[in-house]
């Protein structure tokens, strides 16, 4: 029997478990959370640094491949800011919806998993699915943060918080 165990961080900065704080639908951010350096001269006045780390392991049996997978989506508050005296509860919940997109993600690629059937190019397989996930996800932060120019554009703030949490929703059987 061959067994192979794999993990993929988002961040490849070295982390303890316990530097990271995994999304919880009772727990949101506060900026105690932030603990990175400010950078005083960027654009915008706070930065999340969330992701998706996902860890497998899997063998052959009976020519059948068995995968077991564990899919958590992650804020590290060693690298996420805030500029002090320029943020408010407002830049907060746009803060917590980057680690809301971060969990839809996670979801879909724990619902993607659920019902895959993997080949003997298992790794390989696993590989691309989590960056296919990974890269829509990079592309969503991008995203919002364009449409909503770093929280400034109200309208477009409440739209997307909106759309995340109905998609939350949709995907809550994969929490």
């Amino acid at each position: 029997m061959k067994t192979l165990f794999v993990l993929i961080s988002l961040l490849f900065i070295p982390q303890s478990e316990t530097e990271k704080i995994y999304w919880s639908q009772d727990e949101k951010l506060t900026w105690n959370n932030f603990q990175g350096k400010s950078i005083p001269s960027a654009t915008f006045v706070a930065s999340t640094s969330s992701g998706i780390s996902f860890q497998y392991s899997y063998t052959f049996q009976n020519n059948e491949v068995i995968v077991d997978y564990s899919v958590k989506s992650f804020f590290n508050p060693a690298t996420s800011w805030f500029v002090p005296n320029r943020v408010n509860n407002h830049i907060l919940k746009h803060e917590q919806t980057h680690f809301d997109i971060s969990e839809l993600y996670a979801r879909m690629l724990r619902k993607s998993l659920a019902n895959k059937k993997f080949s003997k190019n298992v790794k390989s397989e696993m590989d691309s699915l989590y960056h296919a996930f990974e890269n829509k996800r990079r592309l969503m932060q991008t995203k919002f943060d364009a449409e909503t120019d770093h929280s400034r554009n109200f309208k477009k703030e409440a739209f997307w918080q909106n759309y995340i949490a109905q998609q939350l929703a949709i995907y809550a059987a994969w929490k």
